[in-house]
């Protein structure tokens, strides 16, 4: 696994440029100006959309004073030259990453990037190719590694308790208002991200390549946009005529979301923003052209023989995942509950990420919590303690990514969850792959997939 390097502090602390500043950049942003002020600072923006930028500039000088400059990403060069940026992070829309990573290499500055790596292979050999050619650092973000009950799964099989692995299933369920989200804003367009396989699925397959310390194959993927869209399931199926809305008993069109609701988001994609290049927060779910795939079901072979089935579901009732991984020597079974149902707040509105937040009111029946059981052969189930290691997104696996991507480690992470260029490439490298056989109807392995650098 890749070595985190320690990062100075004091006046010698990093200078950052932030590549896109829409809502992914705030937890970079926040960490700058608060428990990581020390170990970096914020020095320039790179951002197509002025309005934008100036709301993450408003709340960086608050904090620290000053005043950061925004410049456009055709002058990336300029900012970390003139800025004398030291690293680059990129929070930016997926199918902008290879430019932006490459060039900052290219230009003498390591990159932290926001998974996926890339939205399609040739954008991930570009970046590839600036990898081999500078030996630049490039950082890659999987927060979920860090979160305590994957990180509890880990341990269980890397000691050995269950023996060789034979097979994984993983199945992950996004419910109808954040799995809808992706459905509303540029997500919905597969050129601009890979689809869900790439964006949201690397993260997934990242953590199993993680989990059971193997590197993926070869992957045969079936699926498609079975739920949302103009065409699809529910709309066919929606008694309102066209133009009318289905209101919640609060009145409120559960499928939309109100961007004017939330300060930051009225900030970051109200009028003032759209304005300067049209980019809506808040489509329908069921405009048409949307060409993101809903629906997706994948078998990936792993070296040494682990096979992996995996689904992804963006329109189910509750928010969760569960994880089956069989041994030689036993089983292992994470079940997580993030939302146990859709209940909407007084308002008729409900949290869209309940990763981040916590949700209305419980679900007597299916409540929010992790459970981790172990079962070896011929001996009864047993149910491993999850401990959270402090406040923060995903059980404080958050502040410990932060933590490794700002301060560098300054202990050893006998897990292995600091996060290279490599890992990035195998996770979104199964997404890859599976995009080419949704296309194909052919399974695909990676090697076919030309991405530059031996996985």
């Amino acid at each position: 696994m890749p070595s985190v390097p320690a990062a100075p502090t004091g006046p010698d602390r990093r200078r950052y440029a932030v590549a896109g500043t829409g809502h992914r950049a705030a937890m970079y942003v926040n960490a700058l100006i608060g428990d990581h002020a020390d170990d970096g600072e914020i020095v320039a923006w790179v951002e197509p959309n002025p309005v934008r930028a100036a709301v993450h500039e408003a709340k960086v000088a608050a904090a620290v004073g000053g005043e950061r400059p925004v410049y456009h990403p055709d002058h990336l060069e300029k900012a970390l030259d003139e800025q004398r940026v030291d690293r680059l992070v990129v929070t930016s829309v997926d199918n902008t990453h290879a430019d932006l990573v490459s060039r900052a290499l290219r230009a003498g500055v390591d990159v932290v990037v926001e998974k996926p790596v890339a939205a399609t292979e040739a954008e991930a050999r570009q970046i590839a190719d600036a990898v081999t050619e500078t030996g630049r650092d490039l950082t890659m973000t999987f927060n979920y590694r860090y979160s305590p009950r994957n990180s509890a799964l880990r341990e269980v099989i890397a000691s050995g308790e269950i023996g060789q692995v034979l097979s994984v299933h993983f199945d992950w369920a996004l419910d109808t208002v954040h799995g809808a989200d992706y459905f509303r804003r540029w997500h919905r367009e597969k050129v601009n991200n890979g689809g869900l396989l790439v964006h949201k699925s690397s993260h997934h397959f990242d953590l199993v390549n993680w989990w059971i310390d193997a590197v993926p194959q070869r992957v045969f993927a079936s699926g498609g946009r079975r739920f949302y869209g103009d065409d699809a399931a529910h709309a066919v199926g929606y008694e309102p005529t066209a133009g009318e809305q289905a209101l919640n008993e609060q009145g409120v069109d559960p499928w939309r979301i109100d961007v004017d609701a939330d300060p930051h988001l009225a900030e970051l994609y109200g009028p003032e923003a759209q304005a300067v290049d049209g980019y809506r927060r808040d489509r329908s779910v069921f405009d048409p052209g949307i060409t993101t795939e809903d629906t997706l079901g994948l078998v990936v072979e792993y070296a040494g023989g682990p096979v992996l089935t995996y689904s992804l579901t963006a329109s189910a009732p509750w928010e969760g995942y569960r994880v089956v991984v069989n041994g030689s020597r036993g089983r292992a079974e994470l079940e997580v509950v993030e939302r146990g149902s859709v209940v909407f707040g007084a308002d008729g509105r409900a949290t869209v990420d309940p990763s981040f937040t916590a949700t209305f009111g419980e679900d007597t029946v299916r409540p929010e919590g992790e459970r981790l059981v172990v079962q070896k052969h011929w001996e009864r189930a047993e149910e491993r303690p999850i401990v959270a290691v402090g406040p923060g997104g995903h059980g404080g696996g958050d502040a410990l990514l932060l933590a490794d991507v700002f301060r560098g480690r300054t202990e050893a992470d006998p897990l292995g969850r600091a996060a290279g260029f490599r890992d990035g490439l195998r996770a979104s490298g199964i997404g890859y792959a599976g995009n080419r056989s949704l296309a194909t109807g052919d399974p695909v392995r990676l090697d076919d997939l030309g991405l530059g650098i031996d996985l």
